[in-house]
């Protein structure tokens, strides 16, 4: 599955981990903060200084012609100086102005809202509201699969789609795969088995309940859901019998729970998949995207998963129930910014999923993209280009803007200390690709073939121990009660 998405801002320019220079924050009142204005200089349209005669300037003047030169000039310097004080005051004039618009400025930059404008005014953000007070009753120990799934999906078609149908759906399926073992005469309380007749369910044609359910199949057409959303749920996958590593293994845990055994879903760079423990007490992991076995070196042979992510656990981890239901939040929370964007309700959903699954690399990064369209949203309610460096650094002049940057930074920095490397989308179909090699499908059949060589010889030691202790107690001497009264 492609975690998502798009946090690096770029269209500020930054590098990773590095804000931009701002000026420092000082008060609106002081002149100095609106440049030096005693510079420039400011010509009318129509001077008012009279032209010189050209039989002034050949030096041979009478002392009349002295006396009116002499006012001339007077009046020339008398014009000059006028101009002077004409564009003095004017000068004083547009630096109030501008000091004005400045203060006004910076006095509405800091009054005004930093969160995203809401979306509730659209059609069909109510659904999403609704979806979420029901994730936030439910108990994050102890919940149904299938009903967190079914309320996501239905939030996304507006609590228009019918959840006792998708329930009856699985729990229908459930006990055909039980029958089905019955019939083979499989243990229906061993973990192992139930486990392998879901993952055939998935990988198989098989006969089931009088007709042929078909293999599911892996949908590489817009397997991201970027043009249509539905491809991520389960509900399409049980429509069209194809779909990704979103919805596959969704379903196959609402199988697994509908059957009581356990199964768990573990991440990887731009991906999902389950895991079952085995009768030697190993964890396997079942690649449903092709219906194969898979290794754990074959996931770190991908090349995106650093010793970081490792150790804060983000990857090849089984996620507990509480962290599936963080997961679904963040579900939640996709859908609706697929549907509508991002406002702070987005910010609300991604909370409540931190808090249940804190180093969930899905959710932080979701965390990151609200972030930053927070902080470009200010911005351009600011006036302020993100696209231009410079410009940015005037969003100096207001805290709320700055401390928007650091939070930006911290949640960039949380991301990268988590061990977080950006597959890209190429690199993980190719990836997927490679799953189909005839080397990992010869390492997954013998896999599959250990499997269930283990199983076989532990229900054969479990049959004789169990004929064994039985003959132990034939032989024991039957005890019989004395009847006193004869006596």
């Amino acid at each position: 599955m492609k975690l998502i998405l798009f946090i690096l801002f770029t269209t500020i320019n930054f590098t990773f981990g590095q804000l931009p220079n701002f000026p420092t924050i000082q008060q609106t009142n002081s002149p100095s903060s609106l440049g030096d204005y005693s510079s420039q200089t400011f010509t009318s349209t129509k001077s008012n200084i009279p032209s010189v005669p050209q039989n002034y300037i050949n030096g041979s003047l009478s002392k009349q012609d002295e006396r009116n030169r002499r006012m001339v000039m007077e009046d020339f310097k008398r014009a000059e100086a006028e101009e002077k004080e004409r564009n003095r005051q004017q000068a004083e004039l547009n630096k109030d102005a501008e000091e004005m618009k400045f203060r006004e400025w910076v006095t509405n930059g800091r009054n005004m809202s930093y969160d995203l404008p809401t979306l509730s005014g659209k059609a069909g953000t109510q659904s999403y509201y609704d979806a979420f007070d029901k994730l936030s009753g439910m108990d994050a120990e102890n919940y149904s699969l299938t009903d967190a799934n079914f309320t996501v999906e239905n939030a996304f078609y507006g609590n228009k789609q019918n959840s006792s149908q998708l329930k009856s759906s699985v729990e229908k399926t459930a006990k055909q795969l039980l029958q089905k073992m019955r019939e083979r005469k499989q243990d229906t309380e061993s973990n192992v088995s139930k486990n392998l007749m879901i993952f055939e369910y998935f990988s198989k044609d098989m006969k089931l309940g009088g007709t042929t359910h078909k293999a599911f199949e892996y949908d590489f057409k817009d397997y991201l859901g970027e043009k249509d959303w539905s491809k991520m749920f389960v509900s399409k996958l049980l429509k069209t019998g194809s779909g990704q590593c979103h919805s596959m293994p969704q379903y196959y845990l609402m199988l697994a729970e509908a059957m009581g055994t356990e199964a768990y879903l573990a991440l990887a760079p731009n991906h999902s998949y389950i895991r079952f423990i085995d009768d030697e007490g190993k964890l396997r992991n079942i690649e449903l995207t092709n219906g194969m076995f898979s290794t754990n070196t074959f996931l770190l042979e991908s090349g995106y998963i650093k010793s970081e992510a490792l150790q804060n656990k983000i990857y090849m981890e089984n996620l507990t129930k509480k962290e599936l239901l963080g997961m679904a939040y963040f579900d939640l929370a996709r859908g609706y910014v697929h549907k509508f964007g991002y406002d702070e309700f987005v910010n609300k959903v991604i909370d409540k999923a931190l808090e249940l699954y804190p180093n969930g690399i899905a959710p932080n990064m979701e965390k990151s993209n609200v972030s930053r369209t927070r902080l470009l949203s200010a911005l351009r309610r600011l006036g302020i280009n993100p696209e231009d460096k410079r410009d940015v650094e005037r969003a100096g002049y207001f805290p709320k803007a700055v401390d928007q940057f650091k939070q930006l930074q911290e949640q960039f920095t949380k991301i990268n200390n988590l061990g977080y490397a950006e597959m890209p989308s190429s690199a993980y179909e190719a990836w997927l690709g490679s799953l189909k090699t005839e080397t990992n499908k010869m390492e997954s059949e013998a896999l599959a073939q250990r499997i269930h060589l283990y199983q076989l010889q532990k229900q054969q030691q479990e049959a004789i121990k169990k004929a064994e202790d039985k003959k132990k107690q034939d032989k024991k001497p039957k005890y019989i009660p004395i009847d006193s009264s004869k006596l």
